[in-house]
């Protein structure tokens, strides 16, 4: 069909605001996004159709309009159920790059217009994979998230083509989870990260055992400004050695994919606001009662709460506090990413904060949570940060009232203060760590730790550097066989005679006697901050 075809008798109400001398393009297809920057998308003859969510002001227009352009858009249709009347700037814009744009009154759905294109595009919808997807969009828009599954579903079902769509962490969002070991989600994942982080074009390959997979980026809107906190769309198979149609389809989907993290992601507004007042509620530590009463409006947490006697609408039970800090990420990053994390373990967690920092509330509703479970859980997001990017995470002791929660949140800093200390790119620390030496080390201000290191170490390590000596390692070991000649030198594979001498070196570079308890905790503390 062609772009005309929608200004005809029996066609949607559509009203043709600019470019009518380009009206004889031929239309292959509908891409329905208000992504930002929906050009990753487009393959060239589609019918682009916007809500104009995107828009800000009149760079907007200019921006969205030059990027479909170039990605080979035959035309732009405008939706005013949203934004209203289509602005001038944005009729301007497509003015001055000759693209077509037509307004859908707000009372003539997407779908409608999706399906018309359809309808004189193929006879034989069945054969046109990426119609296919265009078919059931209106059903991902009325029928939340289950929509996804019920496209993958037919995709699988009628087509033999498995996909799913993951988050950050491998937990499945939608698709045929028993299709796809823990393992396979956690090395998609991670390959899927490592590509981005390395800004490779998709699709990415990703061969494992169980066959190759292709990985496409899902991108929330607004643009999170790291994949650490994009769904990802898995399909099985190489794309790339797929026809046309079918690569369309793919990535079509993708854009699909994106467009339901979008709904999902303004179902969240309300939860998010509530998160953040709880917050300020718990930082001027306000009546315990405003924190209940704060705690049970969200609807994360009502759920729990239904049974509530009337009057008594205040939320009881035990929390965990989790407080948590990114560094060498993008402003605000860390929220959605713990967002998108715990999205697969509990829709019932509060997720508040902004900068560098954010605050989770969560119920215990069986057991706490541990921190070796959030290490693992958050374990592979490793893959995606870069080499200054770190995730540091404190846990609190559950809070059995809403009063504690104060006390929590503070426990849960002291936590994080703890992992912070540590190596490694993603560090949890819990609250059975808070009676822990490694407490006191977090809490010293990092000069007074280089200049206890230095004056304990720095001739060790430089004897070490000149003579090969192997000193700081005979140390450690000697330390943690408490002083155990026997021991240690078996550890080390040396003579006890051997030892002896290493250890006399270390006394004599260092002015202490390992033989006193106080001089083994001086150096084992320094170690520590090594």
């Amino acid at each position: 069909m062609r772009v005309r075809d929608l200004l005809a008798p029996g066609a949607p109400r559509l009203r043709l605001l600019a470019a009518e001398e380009e009206l004889d393009r031929q239309v292959g297809g509908v891409m329905t996004t208000d992504l930002h920057d929906p050009g990753r998308y487009l393959h060239g003859g589609e019918l682009v159709l916007t809500g104009m969510l995107w828009r800000t002001g009149p760079a907007d227009s200019e921006r969205f309009v030059r990027t479909i352009a170039a990605g080979g858009a035959v035309a732009l249709a405008a939706g005013e159920a949203e934004v209203g009347p289509v602005p001038e700037d944005l009729i301007e814009a497509c003015r001055r790059h000759r693209m077509p744009l037509l307004a859908v009154p707000d009372d003539i759905a997407f779908g409608t217009v999706a399906e018309f294109i359809g309808r004189q595009v193929s006879a034989d919808r069945a054969a046109d994979l990426a119609a296919l997807v265009d078919r059931h969009r209106l059903l991902v828009s009325a029928a939340g998230g289950g929509g996804l599954d019920a496209v993958l579903d037919l995709l699988g079902g009628d087509l033999d083509l498995d996909c799913w769509v993951l988050t950050p962490t491998g937990s499945v969002i939608a698709g045929p989870a028993e299709r796809l070991s823990a393992d396979d989600r956690d090395q998609l994942v991670r390959a899927h990260l490592g590509a981005q982080r390395g800004r490779r074009r998709p699709p990415h390959l990703a061969r494992l055992r169980t066959g190759a997979y292709s990985l496409l980026p899902a991108p929330a809107v607004p643009d999170t400004g790291t994949p650490l906190a994009d769904w990802l769309l898995a399909v099985a198979g190489d794309i790339t050695e797929w026809t046309t149609k079918r690569q369309q389809l793919a990535e079509n989907l993708a854009g699909l994919v994106a467009a339901e993290r979008h709904r999902r992601d303004e179902g969240r507004r309300l939860r998010r606001r509530l998160a953040d007042e709880a917050l300020t509620l718990l930082q001027r530590d306000a009546d315990p009662a405003e924190i209940s009463r704060a705690l049970y409006a969200s609807s994360a947490m009502a759920a729990r709460y239904e049974s509530a006697e009337p009057g008594r609408r205040t939320a009881q039970g035990s929390w965990l506090v989790l407080s948590a800090e990114g560094t060498g990420l993008p402003e605000g990053a860390v929220r959605p990413i713990l967002e998108e994390a715990l999205n697969g373990t509990t829709d019932r967690a509060l997720v508040a904060g902004a900068g560098d920092d954010a605050v989770v509330v969560l119920p215990v509703l069986d057991s706490p949570v541990p921190a070796d479970a959030l290490r693992e859980l958050l374990a592979p997001l490793e893959a995606g940060l870069g080499p200054e990017g770190r995730i540091t995470l404190g846990v609190s002791a559950p809070a059995s009232e809403a009063g504690g929660l104060r006390g929590a949140l503070e426990e849960a800093r002291h936590a994080r203060r703890i992992a912070a200390a540590r190596v490694g790119r993603v560090c949890v620390a819990g609250p059975e760590e808070l009676a822990s030496h490694v407490l006191l080390l977090a809490a010293v201000p990092d000069e007074v730790r280089r200049a206890f290191r230095g004056r304990l170490l720095d001739k060790v390590i430089g004897y070490d550097l000149e003579h090969q000596a192997d000193l700081v390692r005979t140390l450690e070991a000697f330390l943690r066989s408490d002083g155990s000649w026997t021991r240690c030198a078996a550890q080390l594979h040396v003579h006890v005679n051997t030892l002896r001498y290493r250890i006399g070196r270390i006394e004599e570079l260092t002015g202490r006697d390992l033989s006193r308890l106080e001089d083994r905790v001086d150096f084992y503390l320094a170690l520590e901050l090594a």
